[in-house]
């Protein structure tokens, strides 16, 4: 596999008040033609994430068509689960209603984050969204005692599946937990059944993370992308192939994509979308700063 990276299409930057720096956890919804809206996370003055969208020709992927005025989730009231940032994830369809699974963010006294899986729902293709809850619609629970994040949802022709970042352990001299990609089946895509196995686990020596799943059901063959990193090295993407999208094969060294020689995606390549439009098939990613210093869009060139 091997992806040829088209370039940053999008830095945030005081463009809007509460879109002061980030493009995190970006993916993509058809609109027209080879016109796409890409859904990313921008962060405010504050450091909380909002849900927002521009749109790109992919003909032309550095030229903005459109941006967003306001974003469709900020963060939410006084201590719900996600007060201090409410992320995009993925969307699915559900009958006429659109679906986006987000990551919501909160803090106390005790402590300094925890971060949940929400659900915001829209009935008027996108332009707004109601919060299905208050309430996350996957916390911390008997499998996942920590915390979750990043999900990824599709929704099959029997069950609705998830695949998530589940912490796994916060040793007491690091300043940031371990967590790997585990998964869950709902029947609605609203009540979630955890499993208690991880699906991703660690690989390499130094590894201590493994976030952000996207998956596509390719034929015969399940293809996972995720980013990993390691007590020594930033966010890199990985693979990982299926039969049957429970038992994963990680496959990293065929994952086709890493960190450029300079620039805004030298140091990192994070949280990837992998999507298909007409015959081509597209990755977004965020690169250097989790984002910080902006998406970009990669295209497949060899399988």
């Amino acid at each position: 596999m091997k992806w040829r990276k088209l370039g940053r299409i999008f830095r945030a930057a005081g463009q809007r008040p509460w879109m002061q720096s980030h493009c995190s956890m970006p993916f993509s919804e058809p609109v027209e033609g080879n016109i796409v809206r890409i859904w990313f996370s921008p962060r405010d003055a504050g450091n909380r994430s909002h849900t927002a969208w521009l749109e790109i020709d992919l003909n032309a992927p550095a030229d903005i068509l459109r941006l967003a005025e306001k974003p469709v989730l900020a963060p939410g009231i006084s201590g719900a689960f996600d007060h201090r940032g409410a992320a995009g994830s993925c969307m699915t369809r559900h009958d006429a209603e659109r679906r986006l699974y987000y990551i919501g963010w909160s803090e106390d006294e005790i402590d300094p984050f925890h971060i949940a899986i929400g659900l915001a729902v829209s009935s008027d293709t996108g332009t707004t969204f109601t919060r299905h809850s208050t309430e996350a619609v996957l916390d911390r629970n008997a499998n996942d005692p920590a915390m979750v994040s990043t999900p990824f949802v599709l929704r099959t022709a029997e069950i609705w599946r998830m695949w998530y970042l589940s912490v796994t352990d916060w040793p007491v001299s690091a300043k940031q937990p371990h967590y790997n990609i585990r998964q869950a089946t709902s029947l609605d895509g609203i009540a979630w059944r955890t499993d208690p196995a991880p699906c991703i686990a660690f690989h390499h020596p130094t590894e201590i993370a493994i976030a952000r799943p996207t998956v596509l059901e390719d034929g015969d063959i399940w293809r996972m992308w995720f980013c990993h990193r390691g007590s020594d090295y930033a966010y890199r993407i990985g693979y990982a192939e299926s039969r049957d999208g429970l038992t994963w094969d990680r496959r990293d060294e065929h994952a086709g994509i890493n960190v450029s020689d300079s620039g805004w995606d030298s140091e990192m390549t994070a949280y990837p979308h992998v999507f298909d439009h007409g015959r081509e098939r597209y990755m977004l990613y965020a690169g250097n700063g989790f984002g910080r210093e902006g998406m970009g869009l990669a295209i497949l060139e060899q399988d």
